[in-house]
């Protein structure tokens, strides 16, 4: 066996034959990506008290990951394909795991804030390349299965983050969970050498097709500014900076459309988005993950807050989704070829927003077997609405831009994923405020500990635990005592504290629970109406594969390498 293999797999003259391990290394990639994120949702109530963690830098600690990830996606995914797909994923996985090492011995939030970004540049050179190595690998009658494990894979992530974290938390403080993507990144690193086979854009297109820079740089500019804004605007209040990113992406997206349009060879060709197919599949993303990432996002935080398990065991209750995505991705694979992409996108689209009605009975009293049957019927609409998409958007990329291809899939997930934290947990946390400040109304807490409680749920439960211990203290101190008039009123003080914490963190149990309803409710609202919408746009079965539009610079450069290459139909 060779271990690093020198014949591109565009010169094979048959499948490759090892390209089921190949996709194995490019879903253990994908996974470190996702766990990233998933890991430092249980990670972070340890990571705020050690490093002091203000819920600004808390935020960015998360999002600081998010910004150059979803920015840089396009760029890399076009260089990938200029010089080498496997070299941008061996890249990738180099400077995620560096960030990971960054992040283990960071000791301030600036420095946890800049691992993430780092992790975030090498996230936005695995993803594309995990799905063009993808495409390139595989012959067209088999890709639809080699993408359905790879998005079950992305499901099994969003479990087994919290899961490991968890354990790990259990024995090791938060910076572990930086580490364990050493290990997992360095054993894809040398697999990739050994298992994955070189790929690039070959031919008279890797000839030509000189990369376009400018609309690179633009599409990093409005994308950047976009999710920065996302970000900033909800959390921190609509004020200078979020107004500027909105307005640099504006800009940044008319002078993206508009220099794309004109350019010989774009690195992302606008025209693709009038296919009905193509845009639907992409709305259909970034709609899915709006309303996964956001329920995540607040799920994890009931299961830890208000019913009280540790970090292990809400990953560990958190898996039944992991397991009905695959569930779901092995009922696509024989579906969709069956009704075609629209009956099982649009299935999976109203599964989902059923899945989100049902969280939105979710009450004080509620449990975690109230929880269950949405997590379920979740994963299965993941499972069954977002393969037949992905292929679609792959599918809808010629051979020689399957890393644009990648990008255009992965930027639409992270787009969606961003907006749906931002939006559903700035909604999460302002039905929260609203819902506490009526409920400890009449109380005699004081307002500075009722304002302190308002800002998230895991402060309004430390203001109920300060409270609980102020009460035992009195309490103690009554019992020694000696004069039975001093004992007697820090008896009394002690049992109307001891009442107040038990009320304040009944108030926020019940006004967090309120919230997940709400928010909940919302975020079916939204599904629901993309789900009509995402109907709406893909075509009919018979109509699943529209002429992708061509840039006509490109079509002549084919014609004059001698040889038109294979290309992949779009459906």
């Amino acid at each position: 066996m060779r271990l690093v293999m020198t014949e591109p797999v565009e010169r094979m003259e048959r499948p490759y034959g090892r390209r089921w391990w190949a996709l194995l290394v490019l879903c253990l990639s994908l996974l470190i990506i996702v766990m990233a994120n998933t890991a430092l949702t249980v990670a972070a109530p340890d990571m705020t008290k050690d490093l002091g963690l203000s819920s600004a830098d808390l935020q960015w600690v998360i999002d600081g990951y998010t910004v150059p990830y979803a920015a840089l996606m396009l760029l890399l995914g076009a260089i990938g394909d200029k010089y080498s797909r496997r070299g941008a994923l061996v890249l990738g996985l180099t400077v995620f795991g560096a960030g990971a090492v960054f992040g283990y011995f960071a000791g301030s939030a600036a420095t946890v804030i800049a691992a993430r970004a780092v992790m975030g540049v090498g996230a936005a050179l695995i993803m594309p390349a995990t799905l063009s190595l993808l495409a390139a690998t595989f012959p067209r009658a088999e890709r639809a299965k080699a993408i359905t494990l790879w998005t079950a894979t992305a499901g099994l992530a969003i479990a087994a983050g919290p899961v490991v974290a968890g354990a790990l938390l259990r024995g090791h403080g938060w910076s572990s969970t930086f580490l364990i993507n050493v290990p997992i990144a360095a054993v894809a690193l040398v697999a990739a050498f050994v298992l994955v086979p070189p790929s690039r854009a070959g031919g008279s297109e890797g000839k030509h097709n000189r990369i376009d820079y400018v609309g690179g740089l633009l599409s990093v500019i409005w994308t950047g500014s976009l999710v920065y804004m996302i970000i900033e605007g909800p959390h921190f209040g609509w004020g200078a900076k979020a107004i500027t990113a909105a307005v640099v992406a504006g800009v940044g997206l008319a002078a993206f459309i508009a220099w794309e349009l004109r350019h010989p060879r774009p690195i992302l060709d606008v025209r693709r988005f009038t296919a009905r197919r193509f845009a639907g599949s992409n709305l259909a993303v970034a709609l899915f993950f709006l309303a996964v990432f956001g329920a995540f996002y607040y799920l994890t935080q009931h299961l830890q807050f208000v019913l009280g398990y540790d970090a292990l065991e809400t990953g560990v209750r958190m898996l039944p989704l992991a397991g009905a995505v695959f569930v779901g991705s092995a009922l696509t694979g024989v579906l969709t070829p069956r009704f075609g992409m629209k009956w099982t996108v649009t299935a999976g689209m109203v599964a989902g927003t059923t899945a989100l009605a049902l969280l939105a009975r979710v009450d004080a009293a509620s449990t975690y077997a109230d929880f269950v049957t949405p997590l379920i019927i979740l994963g299965l609409a993941i499972g069954l609405a977002l393969s037949p998409c992905t292929d679609a958007i792959m599918g809808a990329f010629p051979e020689f831009e399957l890393g644009v291809g990648g990008a255009v899939n992965d930027t639409s997930l992270e787009l969606g994923g961003s907006l749906g934290i931002a939006i559903l947990g700035s909604l999460l946390a302002t039905s929260y405020s609203n819902h506490l400040s009526d409920a400890t109304a009449g109380s005699r807490l004081p307002a500075s500990a009722r304002d302190t409680a308002q800002d998230s749920v895991g402060a309004g439960y430390a203001v109920a635990q300060g409270i609980g211990e102020k009460a035992h203290r009195l309490a103690a101190q009554a019992a020694h005592a000696k004069d039975p008039q001093q004992a007697a009123q820090l008896k009394q003080q002690a049992a109307e504290l001891a009442v107040g914490a038990r009320q304040m963190a009944d108030a926020v149990g019940s006004s967090f629970s309120d919230a997940v309803a709400r928010t909940s409710l919302v975020g079916a609202v939204v599904l629901g109406i993309g789900t009509v919408l995402v109907a709406v746009l893909l075509p009919r079965r018979e109509a699943a594969a529209p002429e992708v539009p061509e840039v006509p610079e490109v079509k002549e450069e084919r014609r004059e390498g001698g040889k038109e290459p294979a290309r992949t139909p779009a459906g």
